[in-house]
């Protein structure tokens, strides 16, 4: 009789113990298209995920125009309880609201001008200074001009932008200019880590006029 308590206590000890390893949450997002990654694998719009004792797992939610979600569940004993379901509430990325997508973004664009060398020389600061507040490097023999970094921080983003003007030639005159539009992912990074930010698609609205008033007042 004994034997067989034991015998019975047994398998509910292991059967609790098989539940515990397989501890399961079930996540989806307000976003249909939302991708939720598990483990940097991803698994569409909502997921069902296993979470072995002992072991963790992290999350990524994402979706174009609102800031990633970043999660880790862990079924350790120091770790917070699993819940069963978890439904996230994405966040707008207003640094996707303040900015639009335009090809011109980090590439050269050509500006041909009419105008001679010195007119379009004071031409182009005089646009260039009403946008950037500090000129770094400007060299009028050279036609060289870069401004400083001007930085705006959203709430999951730090967006860092700049003009870098060369003359292209003389004969005709022309000059090649680029607003560079970088971005970092993470809020109040400083702009000079430079290790920390890559190349945007997008452009702050603030600065998408830039390019076009230089190329129609240059004509």
């Amino acid at each position: 009789m004994k034997k067989k308590l034991l015998l019975s206590v047994l398998i509910c000890l292991g059967a609790i113990a098989t539940l515990r390893a397989d501890e399961k949450i079930k996540i989806s997002a307000s976003e249909q298209d939302a991708v939720i990654y598990v483990d940097g694998k991803p698994s569409g719009s909502s997921a069902e995920i296993k979470i072995d004792k002992g072991s963790c797992v992290s999350v990524k939610i994402v979706k174009t125009g609102f800031l990633t979600e970043n999660l880790s569940f862990c079924d350790k004993k120091s770790a917070a309880t699993i819940p069963k379901s978890l439904f996230v509430e994405l966040r707008r990325d207003d640094s996707y609201d303040a900015s639009l997508k335009i090809d011109f973004a980090n590439n050269d664009i050509d500006v041909r001008t009419s105008k001679s060398e010195a007119d379009a020389w004071r031409l182009m600061n005089q646009i260039i200074t009403s946008q950037f507040d500090i000129i770094e490097i400007t060299d009028k023999e050279t036609g060289y001009l870069r401004t400083a970094w001007a930085v705006q921080t959203f709430k999951g983003n730090t967006i860092r932008t700049r003009i870098v003007v060369k003359l292209g030639g003389t004969d005709p005159l022309y000059y090649k200019i680029k607003l560079i539009s970088e971005q970092s992912g993470e809020a109040g990074t400083s702009p000079k880590s430079d290790e920390r930010f890559q190349e945007w698609d997008r452009v702050l609205r603030k600065y998408e006029g830039v390019i076009n008033e230089i190329q129609n007042r240059l004509k």
